[in-house]
């Protein structure tokens, strides 16, 4: 290291060896693109073990493919960056980390960010066709994904990427589906379905949100055409009901009206229980439905009566499914009306809908049309109302082993610990199986076939995989069932999520050993995953499906724990999201601020947590970097190569390097377990407060004065060795943090690597405690004590190095004495028994308005005065005043305390001070 004081001085550039010194300023613009391309080229962050690796040496992260459909923005940058705490830490701290990227180009959103970036129509082209520019577009985004991710010194091993639909990621895909089949654990049904009119395919009950809506409620009246046998009306009995008799249900979907199969009467509901066990005729269309008792009816809902359509919603299907009803299908597979709907076939449903309120208002059916507002289930990807269609789809059985998916999930541990609780509420409210098949052109193929005399289903061999039965023929020539020889290839692919819920196995390498006859893993050291990161808003989508089919699979949960990141949110506490407009991009921010000025805002929020985006501690940042980077020059100036500084005997440390070494043992225990807990926020604090506090403006200042007082010897050796080995720590504890600058420092500092091999602070093993003690209390009121002497002589407009006669302290800095008197040249330090006298006075009280305006209204002014003239007295935690009693956290006694004695008193926190 230099010894210059003026080193840091001259134009030095960036990226210089060991032996240059450090400039005066710090370059993040030069800085960071060097080192991210260098990270790169060196293969920093590769997991590249040599043999068998032990696994306990190996943390393996499961990450997040992106969804190929857009740029990302501060809320992307957020979630990956925690995750990259997580791999910087333990690749420090256990040697092995495997972090890998993929990318989710498979699937509804690449398929529509195609149609939409080509402006075309996957129905105008073949499926192989439409896959090939879906691939093209895709590459573009994968591209800058890519280039974003690094620029933002995401410590990814790039050599370790997927693609979820590339054809190894497809053969996984297809086997878990073979697997799963041969299991038992999937079955084709034809049934009602979630299907999005807009991307006119099934969809699962894990995309579907709640979006509120405005409409209309319409009641709208029934003809009674059969009265029902009624216990409470006996006297009626069954047969024709009267020519006028009618009732009203109500319905804010008129337009299923030709849908309607029945109506239903809540057993309870005594006023219309006379009407169950008769039929009703459906306005406009006609059709007579039977009158039947449920317990499903909402009796708070409208009239209490209401229909039942196939389908309007999941309670028609459950009333379908349970009393057998007859099928009537109003609404294609587009959203349009069929030719069940009479005159309103063509129309769409909006149309419809409005059309038939029109014509029941001219019959004189609609009783009332009012406004409403109410929450409808929408397709996640397009917003648009699902309806519940009868199709054929592929399913994995889910419901009957709920439980054991809810005992899978509390194996792992969940940092927050309260996101177990999402979990488990999906779960709960589980109505559906998994529907996995998808009636699009981007994805992975069904690998079947289905043979047309039969029926029997036909599955690819494993041997054979990735197959597409459009393009590919069966593995065998005949129907094994009826040896009909003509054999239907499955149109479908599968949902996204069926392959991207299979990401550890991907990464584990899990593969059909033919020879062996049984499933296998490339990697078994990875699995199970040590972290899955993910978003709260996909625990139900993306963590849960993962868990279902690693579970089934492997008979095991996939990752030992799972963090849970929340959002960023805009100024006004909303998500930001792309489609809302309301995004802040990275590229926009780093043309502001240092990438290691993000990173540390990334780590303000603690996680699990949504927070808003805010530039305050952006520039919070930007000035740590400045302040460790003159701490790193300073300390560069003050001492000698770090390859000469030996660690002194115990006895020959002094007492304050001794307690900076025991205080930089305890700041590494509590930051390696807060690493461990992914309690990056505190962690940050704690770093950030430790180093600038107690550190920089106390120790470094203590450790200059003694370096500039000394001359060589036993107490310079002692603090040369304190400050390079705090300063090694630092940088190793910022270097998850910030990556950047503490690469520099250290490349430029204490790096043994060349050109052709790169000793990254990244690569160097994590800090440990050295056994150091010391009295930290005593130090803490030490510093202290320096802190107020250092202050005195500024405000006496002494210099630093000024002689100070006498100073008498009362506090506990026993065995630190010596050091104050050194740092703050005291003559005469002399350390009281007891505290010096000192006067209190009562000047007046500070009132807590807020709690006492309430309290009290008009009295206040009589407190005021009262207090103001000093007419007021404090007993028993209470403040006596103008005939009330303020409890204790309704004001505050404000004291003037002073001190009589010869020389000046000076107060800190541990400590009093008298000075001459």
């Amino acid at each position: 290291m230099s010894t210059d004081s003026d080193a840091g001085a001259d134009d030095t550039p960036e990226g210089g060896d060991a032996d240059e010194a450090l400039p005066g300023e710090y370059d993040p613009e030069a800085v960071e693109p060097e080192w991210q391309d260098r990270w790169v080229e060196a293969g920093t962050y590769e997991y590249d073990p040599d043999g068998e690796v032990d696994p306990n040496l190996v943390y393996s992260i499961d990450t997040p493919p992106p969804t190929v459909s857009g740029s990302l923005h501060m809320g992307h940058l957020y979630a990956h960056t925690l995750q990259d705490f997580a791999a910087r830490y333990h690749r420090m701290a256990r040697g092995h980390t495997y972090f890998p990227f993929g990318y989710d180009d498979n699937g509804i959103a690449s398929e529509r960010l195609t149609e939409q970036e080509l402006g075309i129509r996957h129905q105008d082209y073949t499926r192989r066709e439409f896959q090939e520019k879906c691939r093209e577009v895709c590459q573009g985004y994968e591209s800058e994904f890519t280039d974003q991710m690094q620029s933002l010194a995401m410590s990814i091993d790039w050599t370790n990427t997927y693609k979820t639909i590339e054809p190894r990621v497809q053969r996984i895909s297809q086997l878990s589906f073979i697997d799963l089949y041969e299991q038992g654990r999937e079955y084709r049904q034809r049934a009602p379905t979630i299907w999005c009119p807009d991307c006119e395919t099934a969809i699962s009950q894990v995309e579907q949100e709640d979006l509120d809506k405005h409409t209309k409620f319409n009641d709208i009246d029934f003809d009674l055409v059969e009265r029902g046998d009624s216990a409470e009306a006996p006297e009626r009995g069954e047969g024709p009901a009267d020519e006028d008799a009618a009732f009203t249900i109500s319905t804010t979907r008129p337009e299923l009206l030709p849908a309607c199969v029945s109506v239903f009467v809540h057993p309870d509901d005594e006023d219309n229980a006379d009407l169950v066990g008769g039929t009703a005729k459906v306005p406009i269309f006609g059709q007579e439905v039977p009158i039947i008792e449920d317990e499903r009816v909402d009796l708070e809902t409208g009239s209490g009566i209401v229909m039942c359509c196939t389908f309007g919603d999941q309670t028609d299907i459950e009333w379908y499914q349970a009393h057998d009803l007859p099928l009537r299908i109003a609404i294609d597979e587009s959203g349009t009306m069929t030719d069940l709907a009479g005159d309103y076939e063509g129309m769409t449903t909006e149309e419809a809908r409005a059309a038939i309120i029109e014509d029941l208002d001219d019959t004189g059916a609609l009783v009332e049309s009012r406004d409403h507002d109410h929450t409808v289930q929408v397709h996640e990807r397009c917003d648009t109302e699902v309806e519940y269609l009868v199709t054929e789809q592929w399913y994995v059985e889910m419901l009957d082993r709920t439980d054991d998916y809810l005992e899978a999930g509390e194996e792992m541990d969940w940092y927050p610990e309260k996101m177990f609780t999402r979990y488990q509420h999906w779960i709960e409210g589980l109505e559906w199986d998994w529907c996995i098949s998808r009636q699009r052109d981007s994805g992975i193929p069904i690998p079947v076939w289905y043979c047309d005399d039969c029926g029997e289903t036909v599955v690819a061999e494993k041997a054979d995989l990735p197959v597409d039965p459009l393009a590919d023929d069966p593995p065998v020539d005949a129907c094994p069932d009826c040896d009909g020889d003509d054999l239907r290839p499955e149109e479908d692919v599968f949902d996204t999520w069926a392959t991207s819920s299979l990401t550890p196995l991907i990464n584990a390498g899990w593969d059909w050993d033919a020879q062996e006859e049984e499933f296998t893993m490339e990697r078994p050291e990875l699995y199970q995953f040590d972290l899955r990161p993910q978003g709260h808003d996909i625990i139900s989508f993306w963590l849960f499906h993962t868990v279902v089919k690693c579970y089934e699979h492997t008979g095991e949960v996939p990752f030992e724990s799972v963090m849970i990141n929340g959002h960023v949110l805009d100024e006004n506490r909303e998500k930001m999201s792309s489609s809302r407009g309301n995004v802040v991009l990275p590229e926009e921010v780093m043309e502001q601020y240092p990438v290691d000025a993000i990173r540390f805002w990334s780590a303000s929020a603690s996680v699990g947590d949504d927070f808003p985006y805010k530039e305050g501690d952006l520039e919070a940042g930007e000035r740590l970097l400045q302040k460790l980077w003159n701490a790193s020059r300073l300390i560069d100036q003050l001492t000698g190569e770090p390859e000469s500084i030996e660690e002194p005997d115990e006895d020959d440390l002094a007492a304050v390097d001794r307690w900076m070494l025991a205080e930089l043992d305890d700041a590494v225990a509590s930051l390696t377990e807060q690493f461990e807990e992914h309690e990056y926020s505190k962690a940050r604090n704690e770093l950030r407060s430790f180093f600038w506090n107690s550190f920089c403006d106390d120790y470094l200042e203590i450790a200059k004065q003694r370096l500039d007082d000394a001359d060589g010897g036993a107490d310079a050796r002692s603090t040369e060795y304190a400050l390079l080995t705090a300063h090694r720590t630092f940088l190793k504890l910022f270097a998850p943090f910030l990556p950047h600058v503490t690469e520099e420092l250290w490349q430029r500092l204490y790096a043994d690597g060349g050109e052709d091999s790169l000793d990254s602070v990244h690569t160097v093993d994590w800090p440990e405690t050295r056994g150091y003690e010391a009295d930290l209390e005593a130090g803490e009121t030490a510093m202290e004590v320096i802190a107020a002497l250092r202050r005195y002589k500024t405000d006496s407009g002494l210099a630093l190095n000024a002689d100070l006669d006498r100073v008498q302290v009362y506090g506990g800095i026993a065995g630190f004495e010596d050091a104050v008197a050194e740092a703050m040249h005291v003559a005469d330090l002399e350390t009281l028994d007891e505290a010096p006298e000192v006067t209190t006075e009562v000047t007046g009280v500070d009132l807590d308005y807020s709690l006492v305006g309430p309290e009290y209204g008009s009295q206040v002014g009589d407190i005021d005065a009262a207090i103001e003239s000093g007419d007021f007295k404090e007993a028993d935690g209470e403040l006596h005043v103008a005939g009330v009693e303020l409890d204790s956290e309704m004001y505050e006694i404000e004291e003037a305390r002073t001190y009589s004695g010869d020389g000046e008193m000076i107060e800190t926190e541990s400590a009093v001070l008298i000075v001459g």
